[in-house]
């Protein structure tokens, strides 16, 4: 039976406006990263923005034999991202894409 690969990759820019430094910002990004890394287990980084004191883009990806499957868990992941980041912090965009690979 043929194999196949599903990956869900998010891409997502985030406002913090309460950070007044690399470090708080910093800190709060890393903390979401392996956050996102442990619960959910799926691959996170800080991947843009690293110089801006209030911007970050933090991308995390998903891979599954199920497409179904892996958008349900990249959903979850960003409903997760909403509610860790409550007060701190907005998600101001975000950016999916998928693919399906078949041997």
């Amino acid at each position: 039976m043929p194999g196949r690969m599903a990956t869900v990759s998010v891409l997502l820019t985030l406002h913090l406006p309460a950070a007044q430094s690399l470090k708080e910002k910093r800190s709060t990004v890393r903390s979401l990263v392996e956050r996102l890394r442990g619960r959910l287990q799926l691959s996170a980084a800080e991947v843009g923005l690293q110089d801006s004191v209030q911007q970050a883009q933090i991308g995390f990806a998903v891979v599954s034999g199920d497409l179904t499957a892996a958008r349900r868990v990249a959903a979850e992941a960003q409903r997760f991202v909403g509610r860790e980041l409550l007060g701190r912090a907005e998600v101001v965009s975000a950016g999916v894409e998928e693919a399906l690979l078949r041997s």
